[in-house]
């Protein structure tokens, strides 16, 4: 499989389990007295956070990214969102080659 597909599949699941920690997880926990919402979802989130960084360091030595393209990449991850914006440019790298 294509190393950038790999890193947008993961990257969009990497996503979804920031916005279910952030949105779901931690209202359960501040709101609604449920602290193992956020010890399961966070958990969760950890690994696919991992397994992000796996990919983007695979993508960074497979397609010989520069140092600029891996921080912003990584830096995208740690924003609520930015997996997603990530996902569209990656989409268009990926069309290309």
């Amino acid at each position: 499989m294509n190393p950038i597909r790999n890193l947008r599949l993961i990257g969009n699941i990497e996503g979804m389990s920031y916005l279910a920690l952030l949105g779901i997880a931690m209202p359960l926990k501040y709101f609604g007295n449920m602290p193992k919402a956020v010890t399961i979802a966070g958990s969760f989130h950890g690994l696919f956070f991992v397994l992000f960084c796996a990919a983007l360091l695979i993508v960074w030595r497979k397609k010989n990214w520069g140092y600029e393209q891996v921080a912003v990449a990584f830096l995208a991850s740690l924003i609520p969102f930015g997996t997603f914006y990530l996902d569209r440019k990656l989409r268009k790298e990926e069309n290309k080659g």
